[in-house]
């Protein structure tokens, strides 16, 4: 009987085993990428490039007029050693992007800026969704020199809430709920 039960465990291991190293489906989940963090005079300055962000549901739903938002989830912490960390601001950056069938064209709002910025091509739009240049994480006078700092950063691809109940109509931008793992960079201001 102990026989049978390990050669049933065997193909159960293997297959997971598959499945856990499995590199086209890593490579498949979103993640961030080209992570920088610099500064100017006056502020911490966190560059990013967001890859597969965009699946295949989600452009189709794009392209038929379904908007999506890109949700940047960003924490500056002062490192201390004897205890915990100390959170020392957030930030969210909410960036939606929605298609004119109209006008052919794909608008990006921000609310970090006034004004959408408006592209013909979907690939000239995906790009500035996922690119993350220049956001400003905090100002340089809070901080203090030669202490070390680190920014945590994660993005969460979302639907927006379609209104009346139009969710459950469109029951394929559930699909879509999906965020990056938290990404950690260090800094120490001088």
């Amino acid at each position: 009987m102990k026989d049978i039960v390990k050669l049933m465990c065997i193909p159960f291991f293997v297959l997971l085993f598959m499945v856990m190293f499995d590199t086209d489906a890593q490579a498949k989940e979103p993640g961030m990428t080209d992570i920088l963090v610099t500064n100017n005079e006056e502020s911490v300055l966190f560059y990013a490039r967001l890859v597969n962000g965009f699946k295949e549901e989600m452009e189709k739903a794009i392209h038929a007029g379904v908007p999506a938002e890109f949700i940047m989830k960003l924490h500056v912490y002062e490192q201390r050693s004897y205890i915990w960390d100390k959170k020392i601001n957030s930030k969210v950056i909410v960036r939606t992007i929605s298609y004119d069938n109209l006008k052919k064209t794909f608008s990006i709002y921000s609310n970090d800026k006034k004004e959408p910025a408006v592209f013909n091509e979907f690939q000239s739009a995906k790009s500035a969704m996922a690119d993350f240049n220049g956001i400003v994480a905090m100002p340089i006078a809070a901080l203090e020199k030669g202490k070390t700092y680190y920014l945590k950063a994660k993005v969460i691809m979302d639907k927006v809430r379609l209104p009346l109940g139009m969710e459950s109509i469109s029951f394929f931008v559930s699909l879509w709920d999906y965020d990056t793992k938290w990404h950690t960079k260090e800094f120490i201001l001088k």
